[in-house]
């Protein structure tokens, strides 16, 4: 197994990296996409009473709906490839960061928020100095579980054409390939691991200089 692997490295390393690289811009896209929606809309949850239920409404309902399923419906209007893997995308990870940013407002202690207030400053101001820092960390997590969760369902972009490491996978299944699946399923597992390595690093130093 291991030469059957080297063998491929040594034979296919530029088709690795095209894979590679179309997974990661496909889930950093996404990513993009999710934070630039989900942030505003949980800021506006937290203050907010009626968006607030409907931003946990929301959230309740696309946890409910399999990516695969939205690629599948999404197909008879889009079409094939990145854009419809990239709509699916967005929604599996909106609900992680919706609910965090909510939450990360909804846990800002009001004494500093009064203390803000009575030193004068706007309420743009608060959410610049007070709010949003203190919130961060919480964002951030939000943010973490979303890129997991995305990284590793955007294996099923194959599925429509919209390349990735779900190619290697898919065609280790379909050949019977265990190298495939190993190197394919082991990209992602490692590429789920260096980002959830890289936010709660960034969790813990937005925490430490809070402090």
């Amino acid at each position: 197994m291991i030469k059957e692997i080297q063998d491929y490295f040594s034979q296919n390393s530029s088709t690795y990296l095209t894979y590679v690289w179309e997974h990661l811009s496909l889930s950093l896209f996404s990513l993009l996409l999710v934070v630039l929606i989900a942030v505003p809309l949980g800021y506006l949850g937290y203050r907010n009473a009626a968006m607030k239920q409907f931003a946990t409404a929301l959230t309740q309902g696309l946890r409910v709906i399999p990516s695969l399923g939205v690629l599948f419906i999404l197909i008879p209007f889009i079409g094939v490839g990145r854009l419809p893997a990239l709509i699916a995308l967005v929604i599996l990870g909106i609900p992680p960061v919706l609910l965090n940013t909510i939450v990360g407002f909804s846990e800002v202690p009001a004494i500093l928020l009064e203390t803000g207030i009575g030193l004068g400053m706007t309420e743009r101001q608060l959410l610049r100095k007070v709010s949003f820092p203190l919130a961060l960390p919480h964002i951030l997590n939000g943010i973490k579980l979303a890129l997991v969760e995305i990284i590793a369902s955007a294996t099923l972009a194959t599925y429509i054409g919209a390349g990735g490491l779900g190619t290697l996978i898919f065609t280790g299944l379909g050949l019977y390939r265990f190298d495939l699946l190993i190197i394919g399923g082991g990209s992602v597992a490692l590429l789920s691991f260096i980002s959830m390595l890289v936010f709660d690093l960034s969790i813990k130093g937005v925490e430490h200089y809070e402090k």
